[in-house]
C-alpha cells in the first residue's frame, strides 16, 4: 500500500478522454503538475455519478489550482464511453479503464473479495510523490470541494488548521 511521502505507483493505461476518444495515458506524462487521482467502484451505479460530476463541476477550480484530475475504475474504457454517452456527458478529464485491476491493486484500493476498487483519492505532487490519500466506504461519496481545499492547503506550504480555506490565516507554531 502506498503511503504519504512515497512515490506514487506509475501506470500506463487506456482512458476515455474528450467525451469519447480512447487514449493511452501514463502518470509519468503528468510530471511537473499536481494530479488528483480518484478511484470509484463501477460505472452505472448510484453514488459514483455524484462524485464524478462533482469533479467535473469543480474542474475549473482544480485547473486554476494547477492540478489535473484523473478518474479510474475497474470497468473497461468501452463501459466508460457508454456511461458518458448515456448519462454523464463530457467530463473534461480522463476516465481510466483498469480491467486488469493492476492500478487499483498498486494503489491499495482493490477490494479483492468484491473485485472492485473502493473510493480512494490521491493527491500527487509535481515530483510524483503522494501528498494526500483518502479511502472511503463504498456507501459514502467523497466531496471534490474538500479535496480541492486539501490541494490548496498542500500548495500553500504552510500549516493549515481544520477548516482552513485560501485567504484564511495559517497556524503559527508556538
Amino acid at each position: 500500500m502506498p503511503m504519504i511521502g512515497q512515490p506514487a505507483p506509475l501506470f500506463t493505461a487506456h482512458a476515455v478522454v474528450d467525451g469519447g476518444d480512447f487514449k493511452e495515458i501514463s502518470l509519468a506524462n503528468y510530471r511537473g503538475k499536481y494530479v488528483v487521482l480518484f478511484f470509484y467502484p463501477l460505472d452505472f451505479t448510484f453514488v459514483c455519478p455524484t462524485e464524478i460530476t462533482q469533479f467535473r463541476d469543480s474542474l475549473k477550480s482544480f485547473k486554476e489550482a494547477g492540478a489535473e484530475v484523473l478518474g479510474c475504475s475497474v470497468d473497461s474504457v468501452h463501459s466508460h464511453k457508454r456511461w458518458l454517452k448515456d448519462d454523464l456527458g463530457n467530463l473534461g478529464y480522463p476516465l481510466i479503464g483498469d480491467v486488469t485491476k493492476q492500478v487499483a491493486r498498486d494503489y491499495g484500493v482493490l477490494m479483492h473479495d468484491k473485485g472492485i476498487a473502493t473510493r480512494g483519492t490521491f493527491v500527487i505532487d509535481p515530483e510524483g510523490v503522494i501528498q494526500y490519500m483518502g479511502i472511503h466506504n463504498l456507501n459514502v461519496g467523497r466531496d471534490a470541494n474538500e479535496i480541492l481545499r486539501v490541494l490548496q492547503a498542500l500548495k500553500s506550504g504552510e500549516l493549515c488548521g481544520a477548516g482552513w480555506k485560501p485567504g484564511s490565516k495559517h497556524v503559527q507554531p508556538k
